[in-house]
């Protein structure tokens, strides 16, 4: 076990050699199938069973790719804490004892290795700095993603009033035009909003919702994907003394590795000080 890989490296190789192949398989299945029922006249079902296919090989393709990951990735990652934690939330990997997880396809010698590398959980993970991040980051709302909104939104507008001015739709134009109103409204609020909405330090974090709370009244900080209907939404979500902080992020200049590296490495500067690590 050399470790010589970061944990960010071993991710981008599980992607390449799992999930990118994975995509590919399920779409080159489908498409096949289409092409057979249609040049060959084979009978609508015939994209059911491409699916069914699909599904079927690449389940197969990622029983057998998961564990040589796996072994590969635990062997040379020093901090497995963070390789496991991160693996599970990128779905490469998933949680001790799911159903799925039994799905994997494991040798002997392959139980074997796993074995022995659990043994390096019990040594807590190393902290490594990241220089490139600055004492303090300060997340605003992001210009480039509320301006096509707006432009968007803008030519709603524009369509309502044509359908009010020069059509018999005319209720149907003012319901449009209420509702491109109200998201402009929304969305230039956004635009022109420059208080930042979360600040984070070696100290803490802050947002614009909740006070100032140094690292060690905080517990569970990570970003989160939830999904409601049709919607599916980041939060960063974190505990403190008397409650806990849920902010959307979908409309800042971050995304959700970003985030979670900046709490990361802030996090570790802070333990780093206080001789946690």
């Amino acid at each position: 076990m050399y470790e010589t890989v970061t944990v960010d490296e071993a991710l981008a190789r599980g992607k390449k050699t799992i999930n990118y192949p994975i995509a590919a398989i399920q779409l080159l299945t489908v498409i096949a199938s289409f092409f057979l029922m249609v040049y060959l006249e084979l009978p609508g079902w015939t994209i059911a069973v491409g699916f069914l296919t699909g599904f079927i090989i690449t389940w197969v393709y990622w029983s057998f790719m998961i564990t040589r990951w796996r072994i590969w990735a635990f062997e040379n990652v020093r901090n497995v804490h963070e390789l496991k934690q991160r693996a599970i939330k990128e779905k490469l990997i998933w949680k001790d004892g799911s159903i799925f997880e039994k799905t994997e396809i494991r040798t002997t010698a392959d139980k074997e290795k796993l074995n022995l590398i659990q043994l390096k959980f019990n040594v807590k993970d190393v902290f490594a700095d990241d220089y490139s991040i600055p004492v303090e980051t300060r997340v605003y709302y992001s210009k480039k993603k509320s301006l096509p909104e707006m432009i968007l939104l803008s030519g709603c507008l524009g369509l309502g009033i044509y359908f009010i001015i020069a059509t018999e739709t005319k209720i149907g134009g003012a319901v449009l035009c209420l509702a491109a109103l109200t998201f402009l409204y929304i969305d230039y609020r956004i635009y022109t909003n420059k208080k930042p909405q979360i600040m984070l330090n070696d100290k803490g974090i802050q947002t614009s919702s909740t006070s100032f709370y140094s690292w060690n009244r905080l517990a569970n900080e990570e970003v989160k994907w939830e999904s409601t209907g049709k919607n599916s939404n980041y939060y960063l979500t974190y505990d403190y003394p008397g409650g806990s902080e849920r902010l959307l992020i979908d409309n800042l200049d971050t995304n959700k590795n970003d985030l979670e590296k900046l709490m990361r490495v802030y996090r570790g500067r802070w333990e780093s000080k206080h001789n946690l690590n």
